[in-house]
């Protein structure tokens, strides 16, 4: 199991994402551009000293994220409020990427196109989203209660 985010743009986020990353002992992605420099002190601040402990790759682009994904033969699940199906439904592989997009504007078509799957956290009805951080949070939640206990 694997976190990517797509051009994260608020670092406290991307921080704190990362920080349960750390403490799930999950592989995160970032790919770029960023809207913040990694020494931004709220990204730092929220990573606390668990940046150090988790494995983090920079893609300079997605198209270079696409082709490292393809070539690892990993599902791309993206996570997005304008999906249908629900996340509990799903039934996650072990190599699975769980994909979140910008907190600003989501991801572009083709992102969307590229996914495998495209999954909605269910939310009370007249309400945008979640945070970011916790979307990550619930799903992967989910996604490691699949895997990891599976025999």
């Amino acid at each position: 199991m694997q976190i990517a985010l797509y051009q994260p743009d608020i670092p406290q986020n991307t921080g704190t994402i990362l920080r349960l990353c750390a403490c799930l002992d999950v592989p995160a992605h970032i790919i770029e551009p960023a809207g913040f420099p990694v020494s931004d002190r709220h990204f730092r601040r929220a990573g606390m000293d668990y940046l150090d402990q988790v494995t983090i790759t920079r893609h300079d682009s997605w198209s270079k994220f696409e082709q490292w994904r393809n070539d690892g033969g990993h599902r791309l699940v993206l996570f997005t409020t304008k999906a249908s199906g629900g996340y509990l439904d799903y039934r996650y592989g072990a190599a699975d990427i769980l994909l979140f997009g910008r907190e600003s504007a989501g991801v572009p078509d083709e992102v969307v196109a590229a996914a495998d799957a495209r999954l909605v956290i269910p939310i009370r009805p007249g309400l945008r989203s979640l945070n970011v951080a916790m979307a990550v949070a619930m799903a992967l939640g989910e996604a490691l209660r699949q895997t990891r206990n599976a025999i």
